[in-house]
């Protein structure tokens, strides 16, 4: 496992940006309520994990994933989807923020 500390860099990559910080503590809880809904034992121990200012290195992937997959500025219009109908808004700045915060622990995302 690969568990690196909020606000700590991991390895010679540059401290994560305060600005990326906010985003993965706004959408961590997000993701974090909608795999409890898939897998609620992994989404619990990952959530124990951000607690306590670390991640393993499969939930670091999965939130990488779900963060790319749950952008609602696509740029679609209603007819070609998705719809932005999720619990949170996420940008594509808010995806790249959370690579970056993600980067910045040593995570390969």
């Amino acid at each position: 496992m690969n568990d690196f500390p909020h606000g700590s860099p991991a390895g010679p990559a540059d401290p994560a940006d305060p600005a990326d910080e906010r985003v993965a503590e706004r959408l961590v809880p997000v993701w974090l309520e909608e795999a409890a809904r898939y897998d609620a034992g992994a989404a619990e121990r990952a959530g124990r994990d951000w607690k306590q200012g670390r991640l393993s290195s499969e939930a670091a992937r999965e939130l990488a994933d779900w963060v790319t997959a749950r952008v609602t500025d696509t740029g679609f219009n209603e007819d070609e989807g998705p719809a932005p109908d999720g619990p949170a808004h996420i940008s594509v700045a808010d995806k790249a923020a959370v690579h970056r915060w993600l980067a910045a622990r040593g995570y390969d995302v």
